[in-house]
């Protein structure tokens, strides 16, 4: 980040957050933003400029991520406090039964891919359940639009545009100061954006370019287009036009989580058609009067997107009951520790 000082509107500051302070907070606490996030601190950026802060210190933010806001009391040693979120995207961390938070406060989601071997319409799928449960604007841009004819774009977006009415599809080439310009409307002050993606697909080209920054990149693998990770941790940027941007490592693994209502907002056609099956808790696979096999058989309805959208129900439900579990075994452990301790202590009393 710059070492100029900003103002709470140009790091995003919003009404929202203004609602939720109390008198004291105005008096007591400054407002500072989250930029990045280290394994045991955390850089925050306010007013009067950039602060430094130990997760030792504050364990109660061990949960910030990027783009959080925090009060941060003035003169007293009490802990910074989390402003309730406006927007957050989560995935189940890989290996783990704990969820992992992305990014927060977030306007709009670019959805980056590539025209090449990386294109996949039901990875996309899974961005654009993100974005909408997150209730954020999301772009789809298509990178290396420059290394493909005509024709053969006009195949890339056709699929696209089958996934969704009116949905915003960009093309371009990211080096190409000129085309990344069509994504200013969504970069302008106190806008902030995440970008989303796997490795390689021009994320941080992106970034750069409009930033008008240089930071390292990866050619990717020529043989299966494969990217290699160059972005390894989030932090948030300023862009030319003056918003924030977040350019996030390529996720190869996309577990969602507590994402039911995303995923039927991206599959709203599925559901409007499910509505009118014979039985209200058809399967869709072998049910008399089931409205959305005969979409398939007409052709109205492809069965990949069928395959996804019931693929991508079932992994939510699992990973957010084997969540709850984990938050649930946590829970009894720490009741556990806690009368262990207190029953030692009444001992050594008597």
């Amino acid at each position: 980040m710059s070492e100029k000082n900003f103002t709470l509107a140009q790091l995003g500051w919003k009404t929202f957050f203004n609602q939720q302070l109390t008198l004291d907070n105005l008096e007591q606490t400054t407002p500072y933003r989250v930029t990045q996030v280290f394994r045991n601190r955390l850089i925050v950026l306010g007013e009067s400029g950039e602060l430094d802060l130990n997760l030792a210190q504050y364990p109660n933010l061990q949960n910030c991520t990027v783009g959080d806001w925090l009060l941060i009391p003035k003169i007293t040693t009490d802990a910074p406090v989390i402003l309730e979120r406006q927007s957050m995207f989560q995935r189940k961390s890989p290996g783990s039964n704990t969820s992992q938070l992305i990014a927060a406060n977030v306007d709009t989601a670019f959805i980056v891919s590539s025209c090449n071997h990386d294109f996949n319409v039901s990875r996309i799928e899974r961005y654009l359940a993100l974005a909408k449960e997150a209730q954020v604007e999301a772009v789809l841009i298509l990178t290396k639009a420059d290394k493909i004819n005509e024709e053969q774009k006009s195949a890339y977006l056709a699929q696209l545009r089958e996934l969704q009415a009116h949905l915003i599809v960009i093309t371009l080439n990211a080096l190409n100061i000129e085309e990344v310009h069509q994504l200013k409307d969504w970069c302008k002050v106190g806008q902030t954006v995440v970008l989303l993606g796997s490795s390689g697909v021009g994320k941080t080209t992106i970034s750069n370019t409009l930033c008008l920054r240089q930071e390292s990149t990866a050619p990717i693998r020529e043989d299966d287009s494969k990217g290699r990770h160059t972005t390894t941790g989030r932090s948030l940027y300023f862009t030319h036009p003056g918003g924030l941007i977040l350019d996030c490592p390529g996720m190869r693994e996309l577990q969602l989580t507590d994402c039911e209502d995303g995923i039927k907002t991206v599959f709203s056609d599925i559901e409007l058609i499910a509505s009118q099956c014979k039985f209200s808790n058809c399967q869709h696979q072998t049910e008399p009067g089931c409205k959305v096999l005969t979409a398939i058989e007409t052709g109205e309805l492809a069965p990949r997107r069928l395959e996804n959208y019931q693929k991508m129900l079932k992994e939510q439900a699992r990973n957010s009951m084997s969540l709850a579990q984990s938050h649930q075994q946590d829970r009894a452990f720490g009741k556990l520790i806690k009368h262990t301790l207190m029953s030692k202590k009444s001992l050594r009393d008597n």
